[in-house]
């Protein structure tokens, strides 16, 4: 299927002194992006297990450019890789108002069982979810084609 993408509306509280969006709300942006798709469209095609119980293991963030509350979205674009047994990462493209992304990141996420407070390993129906997001690489050839 390929990325998920979705708009995360901009809150005059995800500004700091500076006058740009706070590197801190910018995780929770991304926070609220990857339930969109883990949860709510998880939970769409029937996969509600990962609202259940899902962690962030790592997170890395890397910021390009400022983000301005005046932008009044960002568009984030969400891919999964390294799909295993008990975990995934997703990776993830910000851009506000334009191509360049203004930041990009990504999450070690684990699934959790909360009853027995311990990881879990992914569903066969998890997985499946999962595989649809995966975007495979351009590969030289490809980028000399596309460029």
């Amino acid at each position: 299927m390929g990325a998920y993408v979705t708009e995360v509306p901009l809150r005059w509280s995800d500004m700091d002194a500076f006058g740009h969006v706070n590197h801190a709300r910018t995780v929770t942006l991304l926070e609220e992006a990857r339930a969109g798709l883990l949860f709510t469209e998880a939970e769409r095609r029937g996969h509600d297990g990962m609202a259940a119980g899902m962690v962030v293991a790592r997170l890395s963030v890397d910021y390009r450019s400022p983000v301005e509350y005046r932008m009044g979205t960002v568009q984030v674009r969400m891919s999964v890789r390294e799909l295993r047994t008990a975990s995934f990462v997703v990776d993830y493209t910000v851009t506000a108002g334009g191509d360049d992304p203004v930041a990009t990141a990504e999450t070690l996420m684990v699934p959790y069982d909360l009853r027995a407070e311990r990881p879990r390993r992914l569903t066969d129906g998890e997985r499946s979810f999962l595989s649809e997001w995966v975007v495979e690489p351009v590969t030289s050839n490809e980028e000399q084609r596309i460029a």
